[in-house]
This record gives structure tokens, sequence and C-alpha cells, in this order.
């Protein structure tokens, strides 16, 4: 299944039925006096959450939805029928934005939400509403109301706890893959993630969920690489695992790159609690391991921890500083059956 995060779609709610002008014509009744009815309702646009989704690939292929229209009324006083609603499913995550993509109309964050996105119009009243004691035989009726239609963004933003962010080729997909049952894309080239990846993952009993997006380079926030559209996925998690790569040139200004394009970001990304590790130990000397964490500890302004993805050394010590942070009670309880698999126990 392609990850598709970002959808442009139309909505149009139904209209409304006429009223109806008639009268009774029938045998020895006389004076039968208006018999029109009134027209039904159109039907409304509704967005609801439903679980198991974790994509809007569904959006991609189908942009155009509307409502039914209600029926007109008919003689004999009866009523037109409601149109049916159309019902949009959405993952648990999905924001709604106006045409403008700034304006923000609706949040989903629980599974079985629904929001009514578009009400249809009302029914018209047919003469027989309209008789009094002074006004016997009415000829009039009202139409249908027509019904909202507009441009609407579906925007995805995931729902995890916890959040990997770094360089690209800083092991985050490495480090996914060793303590979860995801299984993403590893590669000894940048860029090998080109989607986020949700992982479940068990530290000490308590399960949480892991999300992994796109390394971030300099000038992201400016469209370099792949840009920063993929920080939206961790806005809502609770904590942020920082993994430098312990053979990169500089381990300091590898560290601060990353901050630089969340702050420019912005989505309080910088106000998230920050755990900091030298990911890839494994694979530089004492010597040189020792100046990397001395360069990323004068940088983060915080001790880091020492991992190795691959062999697994110092995984179990992340896993429960990020457990820690999260709790008892995590955030996305139904983010789950997003990444639902067996998990892997620290």
């Amino acid at each position: 299944m392609k990850f598709l995060d970002e959808a442009k779609v139309y909505i149009r709610s139904g209209d409304g039925g006429n009223g109806c002008v008639a009268f009774r014509r029938e045998k020895f009744i006389e004076f039968g006096g208006p018999s029109g009815g009134n027209g039904g309702r159109g039907g409304n646009v509704i967005i609801e959450v439903a679980d198991g989704l974790n994509t809007l690939i569904d959006y991609r292929y189908q942009q155009h939805f509307k409502a039914q229209k209600g029926e007109n009324g008919m003689g004999s006083d009866r009523h037109g029928a409601n149109g049916k609603n159309i019902v949009l499913k959405v993952p648990v995550g999905t924001q709604i934005f106006d045409e403008d993509r700034e304006t923000l109309i609706h949040d989903f964050t629980k599974v079985g939400e629904k929001f009514v996105l578009a009400e249809g119009g009302n029914g018209g009243f047919g003469n027989a509403h309209f008789k009094s004691s002074t006004n016997r035989a009415p000829r009039n009726a009202n139409p249908g109301q027509v019904g909202e239609e507009r441009w609407i963004w579906l925007r995805l933003k995931l729902i995890a706890d916890a959040g990997v962010v770094g360089l690209p080729n800083a092991g985050k997909s490495t480090f996914l893959s060793k303590v979860s049952a995801a299984k993403p894309k590893i590669a000894d080239y940048p860029f090998t993630t080109l989607h986020p990846q949700l992982g479940v993952v068990n530290a000490d009993g308590r399960e949480f969920v892991l999300a992994d997006i796109p390394g971030l380079i300099e000038g992201a926030h400016e469209g370099a690489g792949l840009g920063d559209r993929f920080l939206g996925h961790v806005e809502r998690c609770r904590v942020l695992l920082h993994l430098v790569d312990a053979t990169s040139e500089h381990a300091g200004k590898a560290y601060k790159t990353v901050r630089t394009e969340l702050e420019a970001y912005g989505g309080q990304l910088t106000d998230k609690i920050e755990i900091v590790a030298l990911n890839k130990i494994d694979a530089v000397e004492p010597d040189e391991l020792k100046k990397q964490k001395d360069r990323l500890k004068r940088a983060a302004k915080k001790t880091p921890l020492l991992l190795s993805g691959a062999t697994g050394q110092g995984v179990k010590e992340a896993l429960r500083a990020l457990a820690d942070v999260i709790g008892e009670s995590p955030v996305s309880a139904k983010a789950k059956s997003a990444a639902e698999a067996e998990p892997w126990s620290a």
C-alpha cells in the first residue's frame, strides 16, 4: 500500500427536494383542498475516523464526493424521501483544512469520531403546508434549499507516542527495525526512507508507538532534499529521539543542523522533550567515539546515550528512556492499529 498523507477533495451535500402544488381531485369530495407534500432533505457529507486505516491513498483515485438529493414532494400529501448521507472514511490523526490550506476545520484524534462537514439543504414546503383558515387554497410551494459545496484538504498526521529524527543515514530505520516488527527499507545511501514508518515497541512490558520519518538535511525548510513536510507526523509525539551518526564528520554540527530545521518548521517541535543518542558506536574507534560524544554533549548541552542499532548495544536503555517520558498511559492507544505487529521486547 502506498503512503499518502495529503489529498485535495471536492465535497457537495445534497439539495433539498422541491415542495409540490397539488389539489385533491376525488369523486364526491367537494373542495378537496391542497394536498402538495414537502420535499425531502438533502444528504449530509460526514467525515468518520475508521480503525485500521493509516493512509489517505483512497482519495488519490477519487476526489469528488456528492451526497444524494432529497426527493420532490408529490400530491396526495406525499412527502419526498430524504437523501442519503455520504460518509468519507479517514485514519485517526487526520486534519481537515479549508481550500486555503491554512484554516483548520476539524482535527480527528479518536477512532469512531464523526464530523458533519456539509449539511444537506432543507426540503421545500408543499402547498398543503400553507393552508389556513383564511387561505383555503394556496397555490404556492417552496423550492428546496441548495446544498453546500467546497474544496477541502485532508492532511494526515500520524499519532505516535515517540518520534525518531536525524540526518539521512543516521540509523533511524535500522533502529526501528530492531525494536519493532516494522520492516522499513534499509540501504547504504541517503533518503532510503521516503515516507514515515510506524512500529509498536514493547519496553519492559510497556507498549508505545514509534514513528520514523525521512531524514532532514540543511535547508529542508526551504525544500532541500525531501523537505520538512513529514515533520507534521511527529507533532503529536510526546518525546523525540534524536539520533546522531557517530561516523559523521562532526556530531555536534550534525545535531545543530537538525535542530535548526526543527526550529524553522515550528509546530512546537523544539519544545518537546528530546532524548539525544549517538548511534553506530560499533563503527568507530574508542578515541573517535570519545571525541564525537564530547562534541555532541557540548552541542546538545546534555550527555547523549550511546547505542548501536545494528548490534543492539544501548538499545534497551534508549527504549526505557522513551517509555519513562511517555508514561503508563500513551496518548495513542488506538494508533497501534496502524502499526499492529508482534512487538519486540527489550
